[in-house]
């Protein structure tokens, strides 16, 4: 049901030491950038918050850069900066392959990097992709910075190692090696919240990672450890049913789940090989 907002207050911050201060002064904001998911639930009656603030005139954020070797993609860079990224498509294709299918190329244009990683949905586009490449998230606060890596920075459905007073400013990718392969099912071919979504490299240690079939994106750890031995794909999906717990719910259902993410790993392993 639609309802009219409540009232809310709109902060604006023209530097990062700015934006920190506006959180550690009101731990109950919510930072704001493309609104993709913000804009959704305001207009289905639902209050994300109180606070809002509002990160877009943090141009340096939206940059994408090396550092060494080290691929550094600001918060705020969205979906159609990833697409037109030349260090992107060279280093992290199946990155670009997973921006282009988010929603439209209205939402491209609008949705962040930032923002995918702290909506923390399980079912993120660009989730399994990082966690595929051990991507490592940086946290700004009013103690510094800090990384936590992708892997470990969720804890639970929609929850994070992100305290209230950080921002997330930008995802971090050291040299993958590997041939990468990306997959996502859902309803449509794009503009559908994803069923199952893949993200993997084939590598002597592989690496593999599935949204939407757990609370949070996740590494297939057994998966990988019975490729890496040497496994068939068959003795090697054994092992899937203790990486992934599926559920039922309005888009799918967890017999579903199952099944797609037993062929998606068959069909990585056997197009990569």
């Amino acid at each position: 049901m639609r309802t009219a907002s409540r009232d809310f207050t709109l902060h604006r911050a023209r530097t990062l030491e700015a934006a920190v201060r506006v959180l550690a002064d009101h731990p109950e904001t919510v930072p704001i950038a493309g609104c993709t998911d913000v804009y959704v639930a305001l207009q289905f009656g639902q209050h994300p918050g109180s606070h809002y603030l509002d990160l877009t005139p943090l141009a340096s954020l939206r940059r994408i850069t090396t550092r060494g070797d080290v691929l550094v993609i600001g918060a705020l860079a969205t979906y159609t900066d990833l697409q037109r990224s030349r260090l992107v498509r060279a280093r992290l294709p199946m990155l670009v392959e997973a921006a282009r299918l988010v929603g439209g190329v209205q939402i491209q244009n609008r949705g962040t990097v930032g923002g995918n990683v702290a909506n923390a949905s399980p079912a993120g586009d660009t989730l399994p992709v990082l966690a595929a490449v051990d991507a490592t998230v940086v946290l700004h606060g009013p103690g510094g910075e800090r990384r936590v890596p992708i892997t470990s920075y969720y804890t639970g459905y929609r929850a994070s190692v992100r305290h209230a007073h950080e921002l997330i400013t930008a995802v971090e990718v050291g040299p993958v090696v590997g041939r990468q392969w990306f997959r996502k099912v859902g309803t449509r071919a794009a503009q559908a919240i994803s069923k199952v979504v893949f993200a993997g490299v084939r590598a002597p240690e592989p690496r593999l990672a599935l949204g939407s079939v757990a609370p949070t994106v996740v590494r297939l750890t057994r998966t990988e450890q019975a490729f890496a031995r040497g496994a068939s794909v068959d003795a090697a999906l054994e092992s899937l049913a203790g990486d992934i717990s599926p559920i039922d719910d309005v888009r799918s259902t967890a017999d579903y789940r199952r099944t797609v993410s037993a062929n998606l790993v068959r069909q990585f392993w056997q197009e990569t090989a």
